[in-house]
């Protein structure tokens, strides 16, 4: 999955795209540029001297796993109980593992998702418009999950904040 960047300047929308491509954009004018990831909400540091480029799919080091199917290899720590469990499932550890891992996201009902994209939203939100009036009703609208409110009380806000930040409310497929 390839990282995605929101670039500001206060609050107006500079532009949008992988780290290599804000840095070609906005080079000479990074002064003041803040950059959120775009999945996570956190700030994001750019080597705006443009140091070393970014290697493309074909340069990155081989990982384990079975990359073509999207399967990456991890380490997993577990107890030695959890371990003979896992080795008495039919199709062994790692298909019991990934079984558990789709009825656990069944059964949470999007729950960690809407968690997620609330906290993402939350982090941009106060980085640039933490002074902004309504800003801690509008917080509070967020956590609560009443999107169209929350939106209410965004409306005066600059328009390239809010609509980022609205975006960034709305749980996505990574979540």
């Amino acid at each position: 999955m390839t990282q995605t960047c929101t670039a500001f300047l206060g609050t107006t929308r500079l532009a949008r795209g992988t780290p290599a491509e804000l840095i070609a954009t906005l080079s000479g004018q990074e002064q003041g540029v803040l950059v959120f990831d775009d999945a996570t909400g956190r700030p994001v540091d750019l080597d705006w001297r443009g140091a070393a480029p970014i290697p493309e799919e074909s340069e990155a080091p081989r990982r384990r796993g079975r990359p073509k199917l999207g399967v990456t290899a991890r380490e997993v720590t577990l107890l030695p109980r959890q371990w003979d469990w896992l080795a008495r499932q039919p199709g062994g550890a790692s298909q019991a593992l990934r079984r558990l891992v789709d009825e656990a996201r069944k059964a949470d009902g999007g729950r960690t998702a809407r968690r997620a994209a609330h906290e993402r939203a939350y982090r941009v939100m106060s980085a640039l418009g933490g002074d902004l009036p309504g800003f801690e009703e509008a917080s509070r609208l967020l956590f609560a999950d009443k999107l169209e409110e929350f939106a209410a009380a965004m409306a005066a806000w600059p328009a390239d904040l809010r609509d980022h930040v609205l975006e960034l409310a709305q749980p996505s497929q990574e979540d």
